[in-house]
């Protein structure tokens, strides 16, 4: 038993009683007995590797090298994006593509290249494959941008499931970013980065790896363009980053380079380049558009683990309305469940929980029910005789049901990848919405049972469905959430078709973002866990995962005043603003931290609450285009090597940068901004970029900087949509897009584009079609013109 196992024990124990810890210890048992049946050591394995080119064979889009141990498929689509795939290797089956993978471009074809091997010329991306099954992606112009050297792969001589391993080398100034959700990010250093979602088995700090979501996507950004590249393989794996250097003088340059290795499974890729936003939007193409949150999922929520009753929450809510909170969403954890079990509700404790769901919409505050996968283990529940029923449970080499344990003891899972178990726990959510429920947050779904010592989750020899295919859950492991997220997303849809839903989800996998987002997880309270929060948002929107946020204030313990507020100050331009704490833990309502930290969270709800249509705004260009709302400040100038190495600020869509203060007792900060003019929309003082400055960051506020020609959209005093432009440079022009919020169901929203320029000693806002000034009912404010 190694330290982590102890701590997790003793916490698992501690948590939920000595009995609760026996059944744990059991099942950790059972979950060693099962895999040291089932699994198969590998014995003895076969190296292999592609050898010379021996042929080809042309087809649309690309084609087929063949090698003498080996074949490579590559084939360009439509969108740009390339597909390579070994030994026979297509692009589906796959849970990350969100349909059939894209039409084959045409007009790309496979021809010779120098020196035995070939190469295959698109309008974005050249792909040359060397005569020993090296690839390179290159630009248009001819510049590398990646070189994957020659697979090799380690066969098992019975010929089971064999591991392999890619190595990459990227240009010298290269910068690694993505791979999930990493607390030490989003820069991804020198180290190994682990591909198996795993529950850390408690809160976490920067360098704690791996995490709830693992995504094998790397995105990789260098002087000469920027590319992202996917390796479609849910078994577990890893991923070794080494950034290079450049040599001084006449030295040499050490090519940065990438290690992928995984257990089992196809070694098939996609590589996407150009711009970042040029990049995401095609990775958006292919695994789907973000999900489109409600507007006021866009607000401030509130949860805790420990509410206890309804009138304790009736007692919240109150407080934020007597002291003139904003709140838009309330969380219930699982102590609302009877005896834990999922899709009940404690009868003694909730009483009226409709009625109290219904009250509180009336106030413009949604309910929203935490749901984990784990089915209590017992005859007479309901969803689990109906599960057994249905055949829907994961189960070991033997047939019988995998048990594990959970919240509410011995606990069986659903087998999410079977589409009969994913349309059966759809049906269950008919409780959860007649209960008043308006949004589901899902939790728990790596998944975890709890360990006494090894790994907190299922037998590695589990067997699942894979949609008809089988396999056991090496596989299944990392899209067991995602597969969760589409089971209620598709489920919350149809029986609410009028609404769109409300899904976040602890776990997931590439792709996760069609069925909603995520949150951090169970960061741990202190500075280096406010920092954590940071890098994960950022990380996860390179990733395509454009809607998430942190516990504010951290999961465990109690944070200072200072610290909840900076906290506070960074979660109010996150697109999930929620504080959350563990049962247990200090309090998180505002009021609890002193009447200056009150007044102060006051001004930050109500500035969140000013920006909801630039939120509203972001949401709907996220599902067009993919790109995220919190942004690298690198994202509009990736060659800027500077901007790639700032972790500690962020850009709030094209509008608006946000240095949050993450230090203790910092009341200034410095600031590195991107070319152009930058306002201090505090003081309305103008900087010009690229430059490092130094701004005031009192208590009461964190720096915030609008771009100069601006247009960003606002909520006016009288509730509607308001233009605050912000003036551009003498000479310049400037604009924005506006979003007119069409409601929460599934009408096509407008956008409106707007630009701004000087004329006669004024800024001119005008509406982009011919249209002189801002649209009907439409006020204007310009800030900035004695800046």
């Amino acid at each position: 038993m190694n330290g982590r196992d102890l701590v997790r024990s003793v916490k698992v124990v501690g948590m939920v009683g000595t009995a609760q810890g026996l059944r744990t210890v059991r099942s950790s048992w059972r979950r060693w007995r099962a895999d040291a049946a089932a699994v198969v050591p590998p014995g003895t394995e076969r190296a292999r590797v592609p050898g010379p080119v021996t042929g080809m064979e042309r087809e649309p889009g690309g084609g087929v090298v063949r090698f003498a141990r080996a074949e490579l498929r590559v084939r360009v689509t439509a969108g740009g994006a390339v597909f390579l795939g070994w030994d026979g290797a297509e692009p589906e089956p796959s849970y990350a593509l969100a349909g059939r993978s894209p039409e084959a471009d045409p007009r790309a074809v496979l021809e010779p290249d120098t020196e035995g091997g070939w190469r295959v010329v698109s309008e974005r991306v050249t792909v040359v494959v060397s005569r020993y099954g090296a690839v390179e992606l290159r630009t248009p112009g001819g510049v590398t941008l990646r070189r994957d050297l020659p697979p090799r792969w380690w066969e098992r001589a019975d010929g089971g499931a064999g591991r392999w391993v890619q190595r990459s080398e990227v240009p010298a100034e290269a910068r690694f970013f993505g791979l999930g959700g990493r607390s030490s990010g989003p820069r991804l250093r020198n180290g190994t980065y682990l591909l198996w979602n795993t529950d850390p088995g408690g809160s976490f700090g920067p360098g704690d790896d791996p995490l709830y979501i693992t995504m094998p996507v790397q995105m990789v950004v260098a002087d000469s363009g920027t590319h992202l590249v996917f390796h479609d393989n849910t078994w577990e794996g890893a991923v070794s980053v080494h950034e290079g250097a450049e040599g001084a003088g006449s030295g040499h340059d050490r090519a940065g380079s990438c290690e992928v290795r995984m257990s089992g499974g196809p070694l098939r890729y996609w590589a996407m380049v150009g711009t970042p936003a040029r990049v995401l939007h095609s990775w958006a193409s292919l695994t789907g558009p973000p999900a489109l949150p409600p507007s006021w999922a866009l607000g401030h929520h509130h949860a805790r683990w420990g509410f206890g009753s309804e009138q304790e929450v009736r007692r919240i809510v109150a407080g934020y309305q007597e002291r003139g909170l904003p709140l838009d969403a309330v969380h219930l954890d699982i102590d609302h469940y009877e005896a834990h079990q999922v899709f009940t509700v404690d009868r003694e404790r909730f009483p009226k929980l409709p009625q109290l769901a219904d009250e509180l919409r009336e106030g413009g505050i949604r309910l929203v029910s935490i749901v984990d996968p784990a089915v209590k283990y017992e005859r007479g529940v309901e969803a689990y005789d109906s599960g057994m029923a249905a055949d829907v449970f994961v189960r070991d080499a033997t047939g019988r049901p995998v048990r594990g344990v959970v919240w509410p003891g011995e606990a069986v899972f659903p087998d999410f990848t079977d589409p009969r178990a994913r349309e059966w726990w759809g049906t269950l959510y008919k409780e959860r919405l007649d209960q008043g429920f308006s949004g589901f947050w899902h939790d728990m779904n790596e998944p975890v049972s709890f360990a006494a010592f090894g790994e907190a989750t299922l037998p590695r020899s589990a067997r699942h469905s894979l949609e008809g295919r089988g396999g056991d859950h090496r596989e299944a492991h990392n899209v067991y959430g995602l597969a969760m997220a589409r089971a209620g997303y598709e489920a919350v849809r149809a029986l609410h078709p009028e609404e769109r839903p409300f899904l976040f989800s602890r776990s997931g996998w590439a792709g996760m973002q069609r069925y909603g987002g995520t949150w951090s997880g169970d960061v741990s309270t202190g500075w280096p866990g406010l920092r954590a929060s940071l890098s994960l948002v950022l990380g996860l929107g390179l990733c395509g995962v454009p809607y998430s946020g942190p516990d504010v204030g951290g999961f465990d313990g109690s944070p200072s005043p200072e610290l909840y507020l900076r906290w506070f100050q960074l979660g109010a331009y996150l697109p999930l603003f929620r504080t959350h704490a563990a049962i247990g833990a200090g309090r998180r309502e505002p009021w609890e931290f002193g009447d200056e930290v009150l007044g102060l969270a006051r001004g930050v709800l109500v500035e969140r609450r000013r920006l909801l249509p630039y939120f509203v705004t972001l949401a709907h260009l996220a599902r067009r285009t993919g790109s995220p709302y919190v942004r690298p400040l690198w994202w509009g100038n990736p060659e800027d090597r500077s901007l790639r190495d700032c972790e500690d600020a962020f850009l709030l869509g094209d509008s608006l940068l946000v240095a949050p203060v993450l230090e203790s007792g910092a009341v200034r900060r410095s600031v590195r901004l991107p070319r152009g003019r930058w306002y201090d929309t505090a003081t309305g003082r103008a900087y010009e970029g690229p430059a490092k400055v130094v701004v005031d960051a009192p208590l009461s506020r964190i720096p915030v900087f609008a771009r100069a020609g601006t247009v960003l959209p606002v909520r006016g005093c009288d509730g509607g949509i308001e233009l605050e432009a912000w003036a551009p440079a003498q000479g310049r022009s400037g604009g924005g897009v506006v979003v007119a919020d069409a409601g929460d169901g599934w009408a096509e929203a407008e956008l409106e584009r707007f630009t701004t320029r000087w004329s006669e000693g004024r800024v001119v806002v005008e509406r982009e079609g011919g249209e002189d000034g801002p649209a009907p009912g439409r006020s204007v404010r310009v800030r900035g013109v004695d800046g």
